[in-house]
This record gives C-alpha cells, structure tokens and sequence, in this order.
C-alpha cells in the first residue's frame, strides 16, 4: 500500500484536531506523599528537580529544570503501592497535545489504575506539543526550543532514579505522535529503554507518506519541519527514521499495534471515550479512520522491516479499529507483558 501524496497529506490535516477531542473517562492513581521524596541534587548538565507536590487525584507532580531546553518541565509520577521496595520506570509518552490539553492517558483511559497494581513508576512528562520528543536542529518561533531527546535520554532518567530509588530498568509507551518517539529514543541512547511500545506510531519518517505526517502534526501546531530536521531531502530526517534504523531496534521488547481504519467496536455513538454527538461519530469513523489507515501503513512497513533483519517483536494488528483513545487504552493493557519482560516484573 502507497498512500498518493496529496490525499495522505489532506486526510492527515483534517485528522489531527479531531483525533484529540475525545471524553474522558477518568483515572485513580495512587495517592503519594511529596516529603517522601528524596533529593535528586543537580546533574552535571544543570538538570535538577526544582519542587515536588501532590497532585491532584493523587500521584506526584513533579518540576524538573532542563538546562538543555532552560525551561522547567512538568512531570507526573504515580508511585507503586509498595515504595518501600525499588521498583523499575515506565516512561509514558502523551500524543500531538503532550499532556498540555485535555487528551492525555490521565484523563482519556484508565490506563493509570491497571498500572497502579503493577510494582511500577509511571512517569509522565507533561509538554513537548507538536515537537516528536526530538532535539530539533533549530528554535522554532511558535514551539519555541525542543531538546526532547536530551531531556528524555540525558537529563530525567538519572533524576528519576536518584529521587525515586528506581531498580534502573526502564520502558517507554507511547500513541499516534509519540509512537514514533518510543522506537527513537531507544535507538538513540542504546540500553536505556528495555521494552518499548509503539501504539498508532509512524516509524517510517522519511519517505513521502511519514514525511507528510510529520509536516501536518507539525502544521496543526504551528510548527516548521525546517526548524525541527530540515528539509525533506536533509540527512537529518533518515538519521532519526527508526524504520531507516531497525536494526538498532534489535534486543528491545517491542510491542507494535495499530488497527486497520476501519470502524469497530468503540466507534459507536454510546462510547464513553468518543467524540461526543452524530457528527462526533462521524468525524471518528472518517477522519480517524484514514488517519489510523496511514499508521497502518506504516507499521505494517516496519514489521516487514524487522522480519527481514530477523528481530522479534510482538504484534497487534485487528482488523478493525480507529484513531482514537479506546483503542490505545486496550492495546496499553496488551503491550503489559512486553514491557514487563524488560522490567523484570510479571506479565499479568
């Protein structure tokens, strides 16, 4: 499948807004306690954790200084029942919005509650709109500097580690935008990242469909593709492409989802985690439909990729299905055992 350039690129445009407005269905973390907290101190590259309070419905936000993009970054944390035993990190990654709107895993699924009875860190960066989580080539006038990359590898791992006594094992999740970021950033910083799982992601950036997926979640958000690899024919675009790079994807645990486009069981009028309304509906059926279709093409691509270079990973693939939170929530659960194996805990 080769999707013509100009009706990716018309489709992936009307797409973006609408795939974000869905209703929430809300999440219980677990309640923590900041002054339980310990220090992290300042890294060596200026990174540190400025200040530490409950948030609410429970968890911990926490405000972590990037000396790379010189700005303070929110981060959630929910903490596992068990903080008396060190316990490994799952990096949680918001789609186009970031976490900065009202679509983000708090607030559209439940995905918060099935981890909180995981002996696990989930940790949730609240930022980063429109930017991939990449380090960009260039600040951009509308989103400003992104030092994602930086900030995600270098920067907030070891004040995680130091301030929550993790076991320093670490996986990486993520949906529609940031299931491209989860196969960069383990590629980027080799053994950081044990188990990732891509949902909804388009690992293959740099050809003519990718490229324009990029360049519209880019455009939704004011950004300029110019500003963040350069342009379509720069070096830089097939160096962050992790389907140009499957290779490095080898000893990960991969899990990699998508649905077909086509509409299914949570594309009804009664889901609470819809679009609100008939004309809700529609544009979740249509524009999320063709929006999931070009996905699909690419990780049926990297699939194809992976087999050739002999790299296992676990698939899921059903036949049905749109771009769309319920859909994410379900595969969250099901990518569980995959990102497990590399934190050394239990798949159920």
């Amino acid at each position: 499948m080769r999707l013509p350039r100009a009706r990716a690129s018309l489709v992936i445009s009307a797409s973006l807004a609408a795939v974000i407005a869905c209703a929430p269905i809300g999440a219980g973390p677990a309640a923590a306690d900041p002054a339980a907290l310990p220090a992290a101190g300042t890294s060596d590259d200026g990174s540190r954790i400025d200040s530490v309070r409950a948030a609410d419905g429970g968890g911990l936000t926490l405000q972590v200084y990037s000396a790379a993009m010189d700005k303070d970054i929110e981060v959630f944390v929910q903490r596992p029942a068990d903080t008396g035993a060190s316990a490994p990190t799952l990096y949680l990654l918001n789609g186009a919005g970031g976490g900065e709107d009202t679509a983000t895993w708090n607030a559209r699924t439940d995905v918060l509650g099935f981890l909180g009875g995981k002996h696990v860190n989930v940790v949730e960066p609240i930022g980063g709109q429109w930017s991939y989580y990449t380090d960009w080539r260039a600040p951009d006038p509308v989103l400003g500097v992104n030092k994602w990359k930086t900030f995600l590898t270098e920067e907030l791992p070891p004040l995680i580690d130091r301030s929550l006594g993790t076991t320093g094992a670490n996986a990486i999740a993520g949906l529609s935008m940031s299931g491209t970021s989860v196969l960069q950033l383990p590629i980027a910083a080799p053994g950081l990242y044990r188990s990732a799982a891509s949902l909804s992601g388009c690992a293959q950036i740099s050809d003519h469909v990718g490229h324009d997926f990029v360049t519209l979640v880019l455009a939704d958000g004011g950004g300029s593709p110019d500003n963040m690899y350069g342009p379509q024919d720069d070096p830089m675009w097939a160096a962050n492409d992790p389907y140009m790079h499957a290779d490095q994807l080898r000893g990960l645990n991969l899990f990699i989802s998508n649905g077909s486009g086509l509409p299914g069981r949570y594309d009804t009028l009664n889901n609470p985690s819809g679009q609100p309304g008939v004309g809700g509906l529609a544009n979740q059926v249509a524009v999320g439909g063709v929006l999931e279709t070009v996905t699909d093409y690419c990780a049926h691509n990297l699939r194809n990729r992976l087999d050739q270079l002999g790299i296992p990973a676990t698939y899921d693939f059903p036949s049905t299905g749109t771009h769309s939170w319920a859909y994410w929530q379900d595969e969250l659960k099901k990518s569980w055992p995959t990102l497990a194996r590399g934190l050394g805990l239990p798949g159920n």
